[in-house]
């Protein structure tokens, strides 16, 4: 999606000086090209389905990859049941999900981030958006499902999860949401280390923060414990 306001001032984020005196000369700008990524964000997310399912995963992995194929799998089970199928649009475990939906037939939409690798769209994305602000982005996928689904991945994808867990549990989301973790191999040992060092030794969090999030360890699990759960939209 284009960004109108840098078309009419042919300003982009490099043209800003780190300095705070050329900043206060400039800063206007960023915050109209911010704006802008809001409102066309929101705008984007406003014309999905309300069955929704946001799907976080390492770009990493490839077609032979069984984590890939779970997520294909996923999310062509998720097409089947209604969910429109949403990522960040990249390669890896976004892909397979958006791959799973579009082959099954479903809405695939992908929410990209502007790289200066030039991450592009997967091709199995028939809607998508684009930001060049990670946190704007971030607020969005945030505001995009119902579900969030998380497959093993490097520090984006725990940066997600950790974002996502930390908002349900200090109540800042606008609506109920269920946080499903896919791969008992990966998460494991991490929730392990939750209970037996954040919550047993440190108490550093609650009980209750440690039933934020379901384990599930194949695409079939993920779904059937997703159509269980009452208070999200099926």
């Amino acid at each position: 999606m284009t960004n109108n306001i840098d078309k009419e001032s042919n300003v982009s984020d490099s043209d800003f000086s780190s300095t705070k005196e050329d900043f206060k000369k400039t800063f206007p700008w960023r915050i109209f090209k911010i704006m802008a990524e809001f409102i066309e964000g929101f705008e984007f997310i406003s014309n999905l389905k309300d069955k929704s399912v946001t799907v976080f995963g390492a770009t990493r992995f490839l077609s032979d990859n069984s984590n890939y194929q779970k997520a294909e799998k996923l999310g062509a089970l998720l097409s089947k049941e209604g969910y429109t199928v949403i990522t960040g649009g990249g390669p890896g475990i976004m892909e397979a999900a958006n791959k799973g939906a579009y082959e099954a037939g479903g809405e695939s939409a992908g929410i990209n981030i502007e790289l200066p690798e030039s991450q592009e769209s997967n091709r199995f994305v028939n809607k998508s958006s684009s930001f060049h602000y990670f946190f704007i982005r971030k607020m969005i996928m945030s505001f995009a499902s119902s579900v969030y689904l998380f497959f093993p991945g490097g520090y984006g994808t725990l940066d997600e999860f950790f974002e996502m867990v930390m908002l349900l549990q200090t109540k800042k989301l606008s609506q109920p949401v269920t946080i499903v973790a896919v791969g008992k191999d990966y998460w494991e040992p991490l929730f392990r280390w939750f209970k037996d060092e954040l919550y047993e030794k440190q108490k550093a969090i609650s009980e209750g923060d440690l039933k934020l999030f379901k384990l599930v360890d194949t695409p079939e699990e993920a779904v059937e414990y997703i159509k269980s759960i009452k208070n999200i939209k099926k």
